[in-house]
């Protein structure tokens, strides 16, 4: 006499997503961008091909946008996977503990200052209303390979040090205010980018560099 077997009862198990569909992290698109930096430096990349990289990168939802980014870059084809970079600037970036939350600043007829061996979140938010903010980046830890800085200035300002090396690209919007951005000298590869955004209302925002000569005027 043979004996059924009885159905497994239960809610079916749903299968599990594809590992390229899975969601991309912060923590996921720092990594690429450091080895999109790396192969940058060692020539493997021009500038045209790094910059559109990272900005596919920052945007990235998933692992299957990430993995094309790197796979000609490194020997695993992961984008998990980091190259050393060169010493000077690798010191300079450290996504180790680091947070999504942005560093809120805010100046009301006051001020507030960051200096010597701070960490620079991937995202700042200032506000100045009759007031000033001081940013020292020369000893500072990037937390990010990119790092925004988005702000509303209003009778008052932001002025930035940055070490040597790093990239500016400044997206601020003037209204009878401006912003000032000299002394860089050329980016180096593997150093932090600085991007920045807002709106200057009689006021602005000053970035000053190390090096003797000046680059622009915006």
């Amino acid at each position: 006499m043979s004996i059924e077997q009885p159905e497994a009862s239960g809610p079916a198990r749903p299968d599990a997503a594809p590992a390229g569909g899975l969601r991309a992290s912060d923590a996921d698109r720092d990594q690429v961008a450091t080895v999109l930096s790396t192969a940058f430096a060692e020539g493997r990349l021009t500038r045209e091909e790094h910059d559109d990289r990272l900005n596919q990168a920052m945007a990235a939802k998933t692992f299957a946008e990430l993995v094309p980014l790197t796979q000609d870059l490194v020997y695993t084809g992961s984008p998990a996977a980091i190259v050393d970079q060169p010493q000077d600037q690798s010191r300079r970036i450290d996504t180790t503990g680091a947070t999504s939350e942005p560093e809120r600043m805010l100046a009301v007829f006051g001020g507030n200052s960051r200096q010597g061996r701070w960490r620079v979140r991937k995202h700042i938010q200032a506000y100045a209303l009759f007031g000033g903010q001081d940013l020292d980046m020369r000893e500072a830890i990037f937390e990010s390979p990119v790092v925004e800085i988005s702000g509303f200035w209003c009778f008052g300002g932001m002025d930035i040090k940055v070490p040597e090396g790093v990239e500016v690209r400044d997206q601020t919007m003037g209204i009878f205010g401006g912003s000032e951005v000299k002394h860089l000298g050329e980016p180096e590869p593997g150093a932090p980018v600085l991007v920045l955004k807002g709106v200057c209302l009689f006021g602005g925002v000053s970035v000053k560099g190390t090096a003797k000569s000046k680059r622009k005027w915006h």
